[in-house]
């Protein structure tokens, strides 16, 4: 048993790496892995609020493009594209298994500015109570910040503190988080449990992410450091085995869990 098995409210956020092939179309078989685990933990009693990168990646498959674009006109026009793509996948596969999904795209302004924040606190709320699965992006069609400067792991933290989620779950290309990094160091050693963000384990950020995407694992981090000041508690797991979310919140060890600061 661990902090996980009693959570009631969660956030999953999914990266491009795990939604696409390296081509930039959809990975079908993870995807449809990761709704039914989702829909499952929704049968469950869980209320669910799924974070979804992946427009610009899926936009680029689309558009039959041979790489993520470097202008932000082509970005823009790559994100209008997958988002389309995405929305459609997502409501057709939760749809199979009786659940209803909401598009909610965000902008960095909507949760800064106080009145509009709580018009989206609102809005999520009244969502969960209706039984849906909200489907949050950023805005990347319209906002030119969240493209150039921003993550959907800073992202699924904010949404965890908005809808008052009491656990926030990144999956991503990697186990969790390491003494070093992986790819470079055959000796590093994966870290199961973070009590505390301390100044050793943030110096561990690495970073970019993957070609199609966006972040690392010091965007990670930095989402840790708002979830966890916030009283919710975050675990970075791989999103390429998403039966890894049904051995989380059934207490079992994996990824890497970060436990929320007492107050």
């Amino acid at each position: 048993m661990n902090e996980f098995t009693e959570a009631k409210r969660i956030v999953v956020k999914v990266g491009t790496s795990t939604l696409a092939h390296a081509t930039g179309r959809i990975n079908i078989r993870r995807m449809e892995g990761l709704v039914k685990a989702l829909a499952d933990l929704c049968n469950q009693g869980k209320q669910v609020v799924l974070v979804s990168s992946g427009a610009i990646g899926v936009g680029v498959g689309k558009l039959g493009l041979p790489g993520r674009p470097a202008d932000m006109p082509s970005k823009q026009a790559a994100a209008a594209v997958g988002q389309c793509e995405l929305m459609y996948l997502y409501d057709k596969l939760f749809s199979e298994y009786n659940h209803t999904v909401a598009q909610v795209l965000l902008t960095r302004d909507a949760v800064e500015d106080e009145a509009r924040r709580g018009y989206v606190v609102g809005t999520f709320q009244r969502l969960l109570e209706y039984g849906c699965i909200p489907v949050v992006n950023e805005n990347d069609t319209v906002a030119v910040e969240e493209i150039e400067f921003g993550d959907n792991d800073t992202l699924s933290a904010l949404v965890a503190v908005l809808t008052g989620a009491d656990a926030l779950v990144l999956m991503s290309d990697i186990d969790g988080l390491f003494t070093a990094d992986p790819r470079e160091d055959p000796g590093a050693r994966l870290i199961p449990v973070v009590e505390k963000l301390d100044k050793g384990v943030l110096a561990l950020g690495g970073g970019a992410g993957s070609g199609l995407g966006t972040g690392g694992m010091v965007t990670k981090l930095r989402a840790a450091q708002t979830a966890t000041a916030a009283g919710v508690h975050m675990a970075i797991i791989n999103g390429n085995r998403p039966e890894n979310l049904y051995k989380l919140f059934d207490g079992e060890q994996v990824g890497t869990r970060f436990l929320a600061e007492r107050n």
